[in-house]
């Protein structure tokens, strides 16, 4: 019996349906992310302004880079919340997952507060932390009443650093905790009662057990805070206000940015050179964290 044989126009078709499925996708990407990365790339090599064309310098807008100490202060910030707020952001939504990850009455109350500030919008939330932090906020008011006096939690230049970076980390337990809470839940019950019965303790199972099952996940945190630490814009400018803080000290990578393409005379060529910087930043910091994952593989 012969097989029959499929029209050509329905091969064709069959042929082009998955792309039609895609296109929308594709579309999407393209016009949102393709396209103004390539027009990013393609303005770091001009001198356009906002509503000036501009025309090709090459190298100009890189050379002029190292030579702008206000590059170097935004360079530092961003490498020190990378600092603060990475190590934070891996160990402490691991701890919190282990508190939260047992079924009893009300844990589901605790789950659910501890990711609120996850959905919270990091307008209101960075508000709110002015509020609280500022010279006659809660947080000051009750350091006076104690005794140590008023801090200047938003005028000194590290302390309001820190304070963002502060208000990042609560902000991203929540986000970290459930991603932790899905390694957990893979990690068999049984490693842990053999631990148990060879008399490892709590925190000799966490180390022994808990800690290598869910090390690529530990990586993961790490790489997803790393870059959105280093790209850090909300938090500081809410808290340090467009300026970046006393002098412009406080000022980040990506507040540079904002400030220096923005507006009517914005220097749109030398802020996508700024910009080309971060994406190559944030590129070897990812290739950084899954180089020394793949060494520690046995």
């Amino acid at each position: 019996m012969a097989t029959p044989t499929v029209p050509t126009r329905v091969r064709r078709q069959l042929g082009a349906s998955p792309w039609m499925f895609a296109a929308p996708g594709l579309l999407v990407t393209g016009a949102f992310v393709l396209y103004p990365f390539v027009s990013t790339l393609v303005s770091s090599f001009t001198d356009r302004r906002t509503l000036i064309p501009g025309h090709f310098v090459g190298l100009a807008n890189f050379r002029e880079l190292l030579h702008d100490d206000m590059f170097w202060t935004g360079l530092r910030n961003s490498t020190l919340y990378i600092v603060g707020v990475v190590p934070a952001l891996v160990v402490l939504p691991l701890l919190l997952a282990l508190l939260v990850q047992e079924n009893i009455p009300g844990i589901a109350f605790f789950r659910s507060a501890f990711y609120t500030p996850v959905v919270a919008s990091i307008v209101v939330v960075g508000l709110i932390w002015v509020w609280l932090l500022d010279e006659r906020g809660l947080v000051n008011s009750l350091l006076e009443t104690v005794g140590i006096g008023r801090v200047g939690f938003l005028s000194d230049q590290w302390l309001l650093l820190m304070s963002a970076m502060a208000v990042t980390v609560w902000k991203g337990l929540g986000y970290y905790m459930v991603i932790y809470l899905a390694a957990l839940a893979n990690v068999p019950r049984e490693l842990h009662e053999a631990a148990a019965v060879d008399g490892a303790g709590p925190a000799r199972r966490f180390l022994s057990v808990t800690v290598p099952a869910v090390r690529s996940t530990m990586v993961l945190v790490g790489a997803l805070s790393s870059v959105a630490a280093f790209k850090v814009f909300s938090e500081v400018y809410l808290m340090a206000g467009p300026s970046g803080g006393p002098a412009g000290e406080d000022t980040t990578l990506v507040m540079l940015v904002q400030r220096t393409g923005t507006g009517l005379t914005g220097r749109v060529g030398y802020a996508s050179a700024l910009s080309v910087v971060v994406f190559v930043v944030t590129v070897v910091l990812m290739l950084l964290v899954l180089r020394a994952d793949r060494r520690e593989e046995p």
